[in-house]
């Protein structure tokens, strides 16, 4: 019992030193000064939101072989140096739109605002306004969550909103600062997991259990994520966005480390999912008979994961597929060479991506699932510590004396 309890206690102070060392050494990368340069105008820059106030002309024209709508629009400016400037658009006149559709008085466009070296000032049509559609689906996403996960459910927006805020004002800057990608994601990825962990689930031994898991886990995709790009020789130049950033950064990013980052974040997304699911498992087994050992606790979540793994596997699959379906075309138009499209670098990337992150998944279930069984089997022998540590983490679950 005092092995076991010593055993229990070693891992949870291991597993705080580990968390508050990756914590200190990502702090300075989160506090420090991000001071973004671009050589060239960036994606957006120029884009200013505006309101179309009438419609000026409206017909059809021919362009090429299309014939096609297309209207002349005066909008109002709403924001930047240009903000309350009627400006003149033409939306469908020079340029071929497929399912163009058209405008009316008081819908709301992006236009981008150029100025002539004699001051004239030209607004161009960029896209549409597609705010008050993404507002709604918000709405109807955080209604659901509420709904369905209550406290918990208000604890994942939460740490929904921080994780946004780590990307965005943390690990995005850092990397387009010059700073190691691998260094940012990973310290990045421990002030994401342990916070939006404790944020979601709460302070208790079912969350530590997956925390812990989660670190090994990670640890070991991360790993493999090196090992196979690597191996691979891949080089990050395979995604035409990357190739941008070079062009339109003014500093140096490793290419490489950019995409070994994004596995790293990607992966954790994934795991942090199946881990805590896994984990949850094991517990609520201890809580319906705690006179399961752990060779049982941990066969009986092990063949629950198996389950959970065949199907998240595929999701994982399925996910990488759907957004890479131009792929397919390319493997469709050039039926002669799949050896030579498999080793093109952008197609290579993702099989390494999901790889990875599926063998990642794949580990993931029998750690996670031993971790939680042996927490869960030996909670009642820490003592005091129970309590201190937040108990399992179950409503109904109190430690037991055997």
């Amino acid at each position: 019992m005092r092995k076991t309890r010593s055993v229990l206690l070693f891992s949870g102070l291991l597993l705080i030193l580990l968390f508050a060392g990756l914590l200190m050494w990502g702090l300075p990368f989160l506090t420090g000064k991000n001071e973004l340069a671009a050589s060239v105008d960036v994606f957006g820059s120029k884009v200013e939101s505006a309101q179309v106030e009438k419609i000026i002309e409206e017909g059809a024209i021919t362009l090429g072989e299309v014939t096609q709508p297309y209207q002349v629009l005066l909008v109002r400016v709403l924001g930047g140096d240009y903000a309350g400037i009627p400006l003149e658009v033409e939306y469908g006149k020079f340029q071929q739109r497929p399912g163009l559709r058209l405008f009316k008085e008081g819908d709301r466009i992006f236009i981008t605002i150029d100025v002539r070296a004699d001051g004239v000032v030209n607004a161009y049509y960029t896209d549409t306004d597609r705010s008050p559609a993404l507002w709604v689906l918000f709405g109807l996403f955080v209604v659901a969550i509420i709904w369905m996960g209550r406290r918990k459910g208000i604890g994942a927006l939460i740490s929904l909103a921080f994780s946004l805020w780590v990307i965005i004002g943390f690990i995005v800057p850092s990397i387009l600062e010059g700073k190691d990608p691998v260094a940012v994601s990973l310290a990045g990825s421990a002030i994401l997991l342990g916070a939006s962990l404790y944020i979601t689930y709460g302070w208790n031994l079912k969350t530590h259990s997956a925390v812990f898991s989660i670190f090994i886990s990670l640890a070991l995709t991360g790993a493999l994520s090196v090992l196979f790009v690597n191996y691979a020789r891949l080089s990050g130049f395979g995604d035409e966005n990357a190739l941008f950033l070079v062009q339109v950064s003014a500093r140096t990013i490793n290419l490489q480390g950019l995409f070994l980052g994004g596995m790293i974040i990607g992966a954790l997304g994934v795991l942090d999912d199946l881990v805590t699911s896994q984990t949850a498992v094991a517990f609520e087994l201890h809580n319906v008979d705690d006179k399961l050992g752990f060779s049982e606790l941990f066969y009986r979540s092990m063949r629950i994961g198996q389950d959970h793994i065949a199907a998240t596997v595929n999701t994982l699959f399925l996910a990488y597929t759907g957004a890479s379906l131009p792929l397919l075309l390319l493997f469709a138009l050039g039926r002669g060479n799949i050896p030579y499209l498999l080793n093109a670098e952008f197609v290579t990337e993702e099989i390494v991506r999901t790889l990875v992150g599926s063998i990642g998944l794949i580990l993931a279930v029998p750690i996670s699932s031993m971790v939680a069984a042996y927490v869960a089997k030996h909670s009642h022998q820490l003592g005091d510590w129970y309590d201190y540590l937040g108990g399992a983490g179950l409503e109904s679950h109190h430690p037991h004396s055997h």
